[in-house]
């Protein structure tokens, strides 16, 4: 669906209106072709849009049609229902669904839908209501490719990170490892907080720190930079970086440990991290 294709005529579809799903809509409105919304709320609507009573509704005027809503059992009854998506949905239409659920239950859909000539991608979103709101998503997308293509230019309204990740299922593994990665820091700030707090430190101007560091350096995401997680040989470019944050780390989270004791302060994430670093980062805690 590019911008010059008969196409963009043609409204896109977008069902659930909720935290998320709202402001993604709302991006959504702005498409030349228009867009038809559809909720279980009565009174939800979006201004630029007209509203359907159902997905099916949605599903017989738009061939890209967006979901949105609470969990795995929603979406089923979204797309399979009575009055769901495949109820009205002409061959070629495009399934994108943008809820966080099991990577099976997509491809289950998939299946389902095929058999009507219906392409289904998973793809969940990364940046919250704020990074949709300023048009900034990242949309991990998981199915056939020239279906993802042709979702491409109604979602640049939405996103400027959109990636194919793979086959259907793909696009939510792929939300679930970055996920881990988000909920896992949050619970090492929780440990390094107790520590600062012990410590007699601001916890306030410490946030100020954290976030004002992590912008330019990247965060933890600055050492996702190899597409593999093999140990790294000594002779790879690889090796003098990661061995180099190897030894930054193994010295800071020991002085941490060694503060905890003193203060009697619990870090068993960052003993964790500790022991696991070196091998984690590909160098190996004998290499040296």
């Amino acid at each position: 669906m590019s911008g010059n294709d008969e196409t963009v005529s043609e409204p896109v579809g977008f069902i659930g209106l909720g935290n998320m799903g709202a402001p993604i809509a709302e991006r959504l409105a702005a498409w030349p072709g228009g867009l038809i919304v559809s909720d279980v709320r009565p009174d939800a609507t979006i201004d630029g849009a007209r509203r359907a009573e159902s997905p099916a509704e949605i599903a017989s005027a738009a061939t890209v049609i967006g979901i949105t809503v609470l969990n795995d059992e929603q979406v089923r009854t979204v797309v399979t229902g009575p009055d769901g998506i495949l109820a009205s949905a002409r061959p070629g239409t495009v399934v994108v669904i943008h809820s966080t659920i099991g990577p099976h239950t997509a491809v289950d859909l998939e299946a389902v839908c095929a058999a009507k000539g219906v392409a289904v991608l998973d793809a969940p979103v990364s940046g919250g209501a704020q990074g949709a709101k300023e048009g900034r998503l990242a949309i991990m997308v998981g199915g056939d490719r020239d279906a993802y293509l042709r979702i491409k230019s109604p979602y640049a309204l939405v996103s400027d990170m959109l990636i194919h990740a793979g086959p259907v299922g793909s696009g939510t593994k792929m939300k679930l490892a970055r996920n881990l990665l988000h909920f896992i820091s949050f619970t090492a700030t929780t440990e390094a907080s107790r520590l600062a707090e012990a410590a007699g430190i601001d916890l306030v101007k410490l946030g100020k720190v954290v976030r004002h560091t992590d912008a330019i350096t990247g965060g933890a995401g600055a050492i996702m930079l190899r597409d593999t997680t093999a140990p790294i040989a000594r002779d790879d470019f690889w090796y003098d970086v990661f061995d180099h944050v190897r030894g930054l780390g193994e010295k800071d989270l020991g002085l941490a440990l060694d503060l905890g004791d003193e203060l009697g302060v619990d870090l068993p994430l960052t003993a964790l991290a500790l022991e696991r670093f070196a091998d984690g980062l590909g160098v190996g805690k004998d290499d040296k």
